[in-house]
Formats: structure tokens, sequence, C-alpha cells
């Protein structure tokens, strides 16, 4: 469920879900028509023949030499919203804060959110970001920032002037600025979110009067516009959590008009419960429909159960941990099975300063994991993981079945790394190594 749909809905079912806490994940994930299961897909969309080379450092095939393949990086963005670095309450939980984080995901998400991220005019909190990148780099997690412009009240300063010529001026040059600041070193970003509702349920805000009167194609266009100016080779995004007809219809008129972005964000907050296979299959196809990448920007199922409206959560369960952990597996491998999806972002990876104060992490408070954090590392460090043995034929070559991802070559006979290479899903042909 959606953030403001969520907290409209709440009130309402409150109480049986109080009572019931376990209703949550009651209903069947395979409910409606039969989905394909998730093995097939994954195996169809997510690895490939890999056809590789192997010479020497003067190009000479090397015959019947013995290689471990060492996969080190999913080509598929496995990941989290970054929010709590350097903010857990103590070194003993920033540590492990970080190194599971790092342990299991390469994609972070890092806040943007302009009330807080510029609570005093003209002094944007640049440092914190530097100092996250500078971690999230030495441990080779890709970044994206979210969310460039947004009506919320996080998206709206307190100081921001009611002139909406001003405002324009003003959330244009901070795309601008922060973009092309950030250019090379995050390169990915949630440029507008939440734009659907703006025409029936706009927020009480500054922003959104102006974005109101720009009207949701404008409003969003002339954002993605000044990214792709400040940075070409930026990846760009539209997030909604509305997965309705209107949001297709958004994003169809954007790219009739050529507004520059290469992939859609769809939000999946689950806090009612998990998505079934049929709403997951067809969500996917639908917005497919685009010929876009699709990111599921913002992801949560909860371990705890409800005990009233508003941000009214008791706090983390061991058979709801269960059912979190079985509801996410499926998730995770239906999305990981479509052909058109290529990242997927939790949100939060700690229950410590989770979003609604509901326990939605895949750690506790503590930072000890949760079942979920045990059986997606089973997942994406495991089975869906390349560790394999083979040797080269007469003319230097070999061929395994292999996820898409980074891969470090090692030399059987000494035991050391002698090269890195890449194997995407848009390889063609085979791929060589010089050792």
């Amino acid at each position: 469920m959606n953030r403001r749909t969520f907290l409209r809905a709440s009130t309402g079912t409150a109480a049986f879900l109080i009572s019931n806490p376990l209703c949550l994940f009651g209903a069947s994930p395979a409910e409606g028509p039969s989905v394909e299961e998730p093995s097939v897909g994954i195996d169809r969309h997510r690895k490939g023949t890999l056809e590789l080379i192997v010479r020497d450092s003067g190009g000479k095939p090397l015959p019947n030499l013995e290689v471990s393949l060492e996969q080190v990086r999913h080509e598929f963005l496995f990941g989290c919203n970054f929010f709590m670095f350097g903010r857990c309450g103590s070194q003993e939980l920033e540590d492990q804060y970080r190194t599971r984080f790092a342990e299991l995901l390469n994609y972070a998400t890092l806040g943007f959110y302009w009330r807080n991220y510029e609570a005093q005019r003209g002094a944007p909190n640049y440092d914190y970001t530097d100092r996250v990148l500078e971690w999230t780099k030495s441990k080779g997690i890709l970044c994206k920032g979210h969310p460039l412009v947004w009506d919320h009240p996080a998206g709206s300063p307190g100081w921001l002037p009611r002139d909406h010529d001003e405002i324009r001026r003003l959330s244009n040059n901070r795309v601008r600025e922060i973009v092309k600041r950030f250019a090379g070193r995050l390169d990915l970003w949630d440029v507008v979110n939440e734009a659907v509702h703006l025409p029936d349920k706009p927020n009480k805000t500054t922003m959104a009067e102006w974005a109101l009167a720009e009207g949701p194609v404008n409003y969003v266009a002339q954002h993605l516009q000044i990214a792709r100016e400040a940075n070409p080779s930026a990846r760009l995004l539209v997030n909604d959590y509305r997965i309705e007809p209107a949001y297709l219809r958004l994003l169809q008129r954007l790219k009739a008009g050529q507004a520059p972005f290469d992939a859609v964000g769809i939000q999946s907050h689950m806090h009612g419960g998990p998505w079934s296979d049929r709403k997951v299959k067809e969500t996917c196809d639908s917005y497919a429909s685009l010929e876009l990448p699709i990111h599921f920007t913002e992801t949560t199922l909860v371990s705890g159960p409800r005990k009233g409206p508003g941000e009214n959560w008791g706090e983390t369960t061991p058979e709801l941990e269960e059912k979190q952990a079985d509801a996410t597996v499926r998730f995770y491998s239906l999305l990981f099975a479509h052909p058109a999806v290529e990242a997927i972002t939790w949100w939060d990876f700690s229950d410590r300063g989770a979003w609604q104060g509901a326990a939605s992490g895949w750690l506790r408070k503590d930072m000890s994991p949760k079942p979920v954090y045990e059986k997606l590392r089973a997942l994406i460090k495991g089975a869906w993981w390349t560790r394999a043995t083979a040797r080269t034929d007469a003319q230097g070559r070999l061929s395994i079945r292999a996820f898409y991802g980074t891969y470090n070559l090692v030399d059987r006979r000494d035991g050391k790394t002698r090269a890195q290479f890449h194997f995407s899903r848009k390889s063609t042909g085979p791929v060589t190594v010089n050792l």
C-alpha cells in the first residue's frame, strides 16, 4: 500500500489488523490465474551462456587452462535506501549497519529531500552526501539520488517564496546544480516524485501550488530536461506510488513529448500485505509496454503488528518475521524473473529509523539480521550467484551458463586472480580476457 492511501485506509482497518496481525499475510500470493514459476524466467532472463576466450598477455590463446570464475557483483541492482548512514546512534550499530548492507547489496538510494537537505536557503548539505559517496565507492555500491523534485512537505522548504516564477527558477536551479555537482559519482536520479496525484489530491504546500499551476506533464518534463542537460550521461527516472492508468498515461505523454527519462519508477509499499503474483505480473507487463526498464524504487513488507491509525506499529515478532521473509522472497523472485525489471530497492534496511515507525527492515533495531535478510542472502549471493571451475579447450575457449554480472578469473595453477571482466545481458559474442 502506498504512503497516502495507507494513512487514509488505516483508520477503518486498524481494529481488524490489531486483533488479526497475521491477516497482513493472509491472502494467497498466487491468487488468480497461474503465473509462470519464477525459476523459469530467472534462468531465461538473468543467465546466459558465457563464451570466454582466455589469452596470455601477448594475445596468444591459453589451451587446457583450468580457471575459476567467481562472481563479485550482479548486473541486476539489489538495493535499499541508505538513510541511516552516520545516524545509527553508536559506532557498534553503525558498523553492523554498514557491514551487512555491503555484504548483500550493490545499490543504495540517498536522500535529497529539499526541506531538510537545504533547511537554510543557499546551504545544501553536500558534505554529508560526499561522505556517503566516498564510503559506497570503496565498497563498489552504485548510488541513486531521491528525490530532486517533490510537492510533499518534505520537498517544499519553509523558506520557499509564493511567487511561481521564483519557485520555477529555484527548483530548476536546484536540479541543475545538484545533478552537475555529483556527475560521475551519482548518475542515477529519481528526478520527479509522485506527480500523478496533482490534479485531484495535491499536497497543501507552496511547491504543490506551483506544480498544479504548471500541470503534471510540464512540471515533470522541465525538470527531466534540465537534469539531462546538466549531465547527459545520467539515468533519469520518474517515480510514483499510484500504480494505475493515470500514471501510465502521464509516462506515455512524457515519452510522446520526448521528455528525457530512462526508466520507470514503481513504488510498492505493502504494509497491508504482499501483492498477488497476478498483480506483480500485470504491473510489470503494463509498464513494460513503454519499452523502458522498470525500477521498483520503494518496496516494503512489515514484520510487526498494526496497533492503530497513524504511525502506530508494534515491534517485530518472530512469527511475522517468518511471514515477511517468505513473502519478500516470493516478491523478489517474481521481479527478478521479469525481463523488464532491472532494480529493486527496499525501504528501509533496519527497523531503526524506518519510515512510519514500522518494523519494515531486514535488520532489527539492534542491527541483528531477521530471517528475510538470511533468506535473501541465500538467493542473491547463493542460488542467484555463479561460482564455477572450467578448463579451456585447444583454442583457449570455455563455455558455461552464468548469471549476468562482474567476475574475477582465478588461475587454478596458483590460486591468484588474473583478470576481472563483465558479462552483460547486452553482450554479443565471446568475452576475451588477457591474463
